[in-house]
């Protein structure tokens, strides 16, 4: 991943770090924000150069078409700081693939590469001294492009923006989770943009999960949106049912988003030599399985959290307690993640990057 940029990428460094105002020891998530930013402007048909410059407010004008068709994009990223001070990212060609994936389907310009490696790694490095480094910690990478051409007219904007920002974060940490099988509203549909990043997908979600947290539940388990009986998604995250000793997860799609921890969460079960299958399961099989004692785990995979395990589900009035396990899945997969992550193990997959 050598630069492939003919320019260097200017750097306007703020006048004063706030750095010693933030306790790097104690970090809630995704809510404190390092010095710089990384902007990039596409105008009359080509990217321009990217700049750094210090993080603060942007100015757009009301008539942004970001504010009223809501072409908008983002990925979710960490970087890793082991014992040694060294930085490491987690598949970063991923997140760049799929973020133009998501451009492609929001009808919004796709981004060069060198464009989000580079940028990236430049901004790590100015910014270097605010990826925390006790246990769990991370600096959480926020990509995202937005229409930031004007016009009321329905149509796709003649100019967008896009930014990276560094929100170092402490664990990501949301206690014992009981989910609700939703059968009423839906994440995505055939046809859709269920499987990009857009931000919109995101704030439909929030009113039902809303619903379900007034019932006692942290969050919804999707199902499709014809029968509302195949399961889809947990909250915004992949999901994964293990029944016996397979670990089960469905098929991308339309609806599904091709989730980077999902990916590798099934490349390391079949390296431990754990059964997978990815195929559609249905609400009627995993209450089943409930039922009659087969259903051992149930657990979200995504960036933030890597794993989140599910401690329960309710079903049509109706609430399914899973089994406590010494030795789950669920732990396991996670420990080999992290410990890639952070370089406490060898990588044998080439997913770990050194800034």
């Amino acid at each position: 991943m050598e630069s492939t940029l003919k320019t260097q990428i200017p750097i306007e460094k703020v006048k004063t770090s706030k750095i010693d105002q933030v306790d790097l020891d104690n970090l809630a998530f995704g809510s404190v924000f390092s010095d710089h930013m990384l902007v990039c402007k596409y105008k009359n048909g080509a990217w321009e150069t990217p700049k750094i410059i210090p993080y603060g407010p942007i100015s757009l004008n009301p008539s942004a078409k970001i504010f009223h068709y809501g072409q908008s994009i983002f990925e979710g990223m960490k970087a890793y700081k082991d014992d040694q001070n060294d930085v490491f990212l987690f598949r970063p060609l991923d997140n760049h693939k799929r973020f133009n994936i998501s451009a492609s389907r929001m009808a919004i310009p796709e981004l060069p590469e060198e464009f989000f490696i580079d940028g990236l790694k430049t901004l790590l490095e100015l910014d270097k001294a605010w990826i925390p480094q006790s246990a769990g910690s991370s600096m959480y990478i926020r990509p995202f492009m937005f229409a930031s051409g004007e016009g009321f007219h329905a149509s796709p904007a003649d100019e967008y923006t896009f930014m990276i920002c560094l929100a170092p974060s402490g664990p990501y940490f949301s206690g014992e989770v009981k989910v609700l099988i939703e059968e009423t509203y839906s994440r995505s549909a055939n046809g859709g943009v269920g499987y990009a990043k857009a931000g919109g997908n995101y704030a439909g979600q929030f009113y039902p999960t809303q619903l379900a947290k007034a019932k006692g539940y942290q969050q919804v388990v999707w199902t499709d949106d014809h029968t509302h009986e195949n399961i889809e998604e947990a909250g915004a995250m992949n999901i994964f049912i293990r029944i016996g000793d397979t670990l089960i997860t469905g098929p991308t799609s339309d609806r599904i988003l091709d989730g980077i921890t999902r990916k590798s969460v099934l490349k390391i079960a079949e390296a431990e030599g754990i059964k997978t299958e990815v195929r559609t399961i249905t609400v009627t099989e995993v209450v089943e399985a409930s039922k009659n004692g087969t259903l051992k785990e149930m657990f979200g995979a995504g960036t933030a959290a890597v794993i989140s395990p599910i401690a329960g589900f309710g079903y049509r009035e109706t609430d399914y307690d899973l089994p406590v396990l010494e030795d789950s899945y669920a732990s396991m997969l996670k420990g080999r993640i992290t410990d890639i992550q952070y370089n406490r193990a060898e990588d044998p997959f080439g997913w770990r990057v050194k800034l």
